[in-house]
């Protein structure tokens, strides 16, 4: 049993709310009201908060519909790791479909320079997808993500003149949503981090270990690749204070390199390295205590993660 309600979103943007079961029997239902949506032009929202199960064909529709640009909301644990399982995407790519992107994003450009509403519903449509994802990561909070998002579209359409196309669009609006991410983090109410000493290598007075050295065997790529593991990976990083955690998202996972990082935190490249190291430490030992009471040993090297 499914139900489909449409709503109207507090931006004024389209949105429907799935509540019930996606089966095989309900996704025909569901793909033609998204149609009838997308057919208007209008980037759609979709609350799936009220989902209760989705069977592979369900999970199909939605990778189809997110990759059309439709933002996904309120989206529970295990319906975001089935969405993610074997969507990465070929690293091949032709050089055809390069140069239509280029073209594509060059009238695209255009269109937002004249000040197009179909521009700017365009840019919402395709790019608020990964940018929601992005800033999801780094606020950990739905409703604080949607409006970083909202802000950092807001932002990049009155900045449009600072773009010199040196980069990417898709790789200019990234680092746009991450400062609106990082703006909501300063703007939250401070309260005391934990130190994360106990979760840091100590050494005697010989500069030798103190404790056992964990040796892992099974890299930290592999555990993201694993359905099993990845919640309790992104659960880790989620008990990492927030000045580490961010350093880490931002380096290891939004790919930022050092020096972008530290001009957005406004903090020195060295400062970052050093975070980043700690980080990385204080997560390795979180991943061993959790993998030694929920899974078997698992290891490998975390200086890439």
């Amino acid at each position: 049993m499914m139900r489909i309600t449409p709503r109207q979103g507090n931006n004024g943007l389209a949105q429907l709310r799935i509540e019930g079961r996606i089966t095989q029997q309900t996704v025909e239902e569901l793909s033609l009201s998204c149609e009838v949506c997308l057919a208007d032009h209008s980037p759609l929202f979709l609350d799936l908060s009220g989902v209760q199960f989705v069977d592979e064909a369900g999970i199909e529709v939605f990778r189809r519909l997110r990759q059309r640009g439709v933002i996904l909301l309120g989206c529970s644990g295990f319906l975001t790791e089935l969405l993610q399982t074997n969507a990465r995407d070929d690293n091949s790519v032709p050089e055809s479909a390069m140069a239509d992107e280029s073209v594509g994003e060059a009238r695209l450009l255009a269109g937002l320079r004249r000040g197009e509403d179909a521009a700017f519903e365009q840019l919402v449509r395709q790019y608020s997808g990964r940018l929601l994802a992005t800033a999801r990561r780094l606020l950990g909070n739905e409703h604080d993500a949607q409006d970083a998002l909202q802000d950092a579209f807001l932002s990049a359409c009155k900045s449009l003149s600072q773009f010199t196309g040196a980069a990417k669009l898709s790789t200019w609006l990234h680092r746009i949503v991450v400062n609106a991410a990082l703006m909501k983090l300063r703007n939250r109410r401070r309260k005391p981090e934990e130190s994360i000493e106990e979760l840091l290598p100590h050494f005697d007075a010989q500069g030798e270990w103190s404790g056992k050295v964990p040796t892992w065997q099974v890299s930290s790529d592999v555990l993201l690749q694993r359905q099993e593991t990845r919640v309790l990976v992104r659960r880790c990083i989620d008990r990492l204070p927030e000045t580490y955690r961010t350093v880490l998202l931002m380096r290891d996972i939004e790919e930022l390199d050092t020096e972008e990082v530290a001009d957005l935190l406004g903090v020195t490249a060295n400062a970052v390295k050093i975070r980043l190291h700690r980080a990385r430490q204080a997560l390795r030992t979180l991943l061993e205590q959790e993998l030694a009471s929920e899974l078997h040993p698992l290891t490998g090297s975390l200086a890439h993660f």
